[in-house]
């Protein structure tokens, strides 16, 4: 049973009562019933007796956090993280992998269900090690004056506040590696209490890092930095502001897709969780049915994660996406890989796509891969165009479930539907259904 909280809460008085779960949503919260209301429990699962402390009361909901488990599952396990429960990165730990996926599918199935108005099942769970699999992270900084001290790492449960890590067993361990002699090394510049934040990737071609610094780094600072990215063989970009990177050592990032480079500025979005997304992008080939006489339309196409891989197959690819810089890239990377025949257009998908030079093509194939608001803007005019066959990708289950109604109504058939375990260990859910022309 999947469950979106509203923002406006009611705190309870605190009350402890005991209760028995009887699923997990895809959150990684427990469910029972206590007085004739759904009750969500963190920490707990399925066939486990817990005592609860109540944290919330509302008239169709309630909502608590495990304080003893009286009957512990089969399934639990033990975290690996000592900050678990702390630290709001990962909120499954505690429930194993198996458990996890089919808790997020169930979660899946259940919500297109309940908004399609048909029954819904899910096909497959795409998925890959539990732990060790994040190649990207961003580690907030905060210099604490009255300790002398840096603070690296995420956010606590529902706070502003740091936890500061020195270690995270859902990064790659090379990056896991750097964390303590970053900290360190970040600790000892001039401009410490000037930092913002750290990031951390792990490109095919080795690790990189970004500093964000608030000031102009001494000559010093930037000596120290240059040196320690030497020491532990990766590259370094500093950025004085939001938007520009200067690359200081190392060599520009890329990544394998389907036998091609793929290269990435620092900033751009990539898959964290590599290993699924290639067994993704290879799936929705597979959905697709490609042909070398195919058009094949790809929205929200990023830097052509999926775009490049399929114009080796597809005889014409259109990618459409609403950031600059990254249909720029995109077109370099068909270059990079000798295909010429992939065209990108920089639009804003979520204005009047009717206009835009794209919409007038006609396509077989369409993929899309939309951020968590979804596509509402492109819908209507995808179902006009009739393409056979219709790969949707999904961060957000409830804009999947809005936006596959269009598609439903247009009398297109819900032929397939994937879990993808992109986060193991976290709440979020990721998903990939096929549309298919009845």
């Amino acid at each position: 049973m999947a469950q979106f909280y509203s923002a406006k809460r009611r705190v309870t008085t605190r009350q402890t009562i005991t209760v028995t779960i009887h699923e997990l949503d895809a959150f990684g919260q427990g469910v029972a019933r206590h007085q004739g209301k759904t009750l969500f429990v963190s920490g707990a699962l399925p066939g486990e007796q817990v005592e609860v402390a109540l944290l919330e009361d509302k008239r169709h909901y309630a909502r608590g956090r495990a304080q003893r488990i009286l009957q512990p599952s089969p399934e639990r396990v033990a975290p690996r993280c000592r900050w678990f429960g702390t630290c709001g990165g990962c909120q499954q730990q505690h429930a194993s992998q198996t458990l996890q996926q089919q808790s997020k599918a169930d979660a899946l199935a259940h919500l297109l269900t309940r908004e399609t108005g048909r029954q819904t099942t899910v096909d497959e769970i795409i998925g890959d090690a539990a732990y060790g699999y994040r190649r990207r992270a961003r580690l907030g900084l905060q210099y604490q004056a009255k300790t002398q001290t840096l603070q690296m790492g995420f956010r606590k449960v529902a706070s502003s506040e740091l936890v500061s890590i020195d270690c995270c067993p859902i990064l790659q361990p090379e990056l896991e590696s750097l964390l303590l002699p970053l900290r360190e090394c970040l600790a000892s510049l001039q401009a410490v209490r000037r930092l913002g934040h750290v990031e951390l990737v792990r490109a095919d071609n080795g690790p990189l890092m970004v500093l964000r610094h608030l000031d102009p780094l001494s000559a010093a600072d930037r000596q120290k930095l240059e040196r320690f990215s030497y020491q532990h063989g990766l590259a370094l970009f500093l950025a004085a502001d939001s938007e520009q990177t200067e690359q200081v050592s190392g060599d520009w990032p890329c990544y394998q897709s389907h036998q091609l480079r793929l290269t990435f500025n620092p900033r751009d979005f990539i898959q964290v969780n590599d290993a699924v997304n290639q067994k993704m992008v290879a799936k929705a080939l597979a959905w697709l049915d490609l042909q070398p006489q195919d058009r094949l339309l790809d929205l929200f196409c990023g830097m052509g994660n999926f775009t490049i891989p399929a114009a080796k197959i597809a005889g014409n690819v259109v990618g459409v996406e609403g950031v600059a810089a990254l249909t720029a890239r995109g077109a370099y990377n068909a270059r990079l890989n000798g295909l010429e025949n992939i065209t990108f257009f920089h639009e804003n998908l979520e204005e009047d796509v009717t206009r835009q030079p794209w919409a007038a093509h006609g396509f077989d194939k369409v993929l899309l891969d939309p951020a968590r608001a979804g596509a509402g803007g492109v819908m209507q005019h995808i179902a006009k165009l009739a393409p056979q066959r219709v790969v949707y990708v999904s961060c957000n289950p409830t804009t999947l479930a809005r936006d596959s109604q269009v598609l439903l109504s247009a009398g297109y058939r819900l032929e397939r539907v994937a879990m993808l375990d992109m986060f193991p260990q976290t709440s979020h859910l990721e998903s990939m259904v096929l549309f298919s022309k009845t």
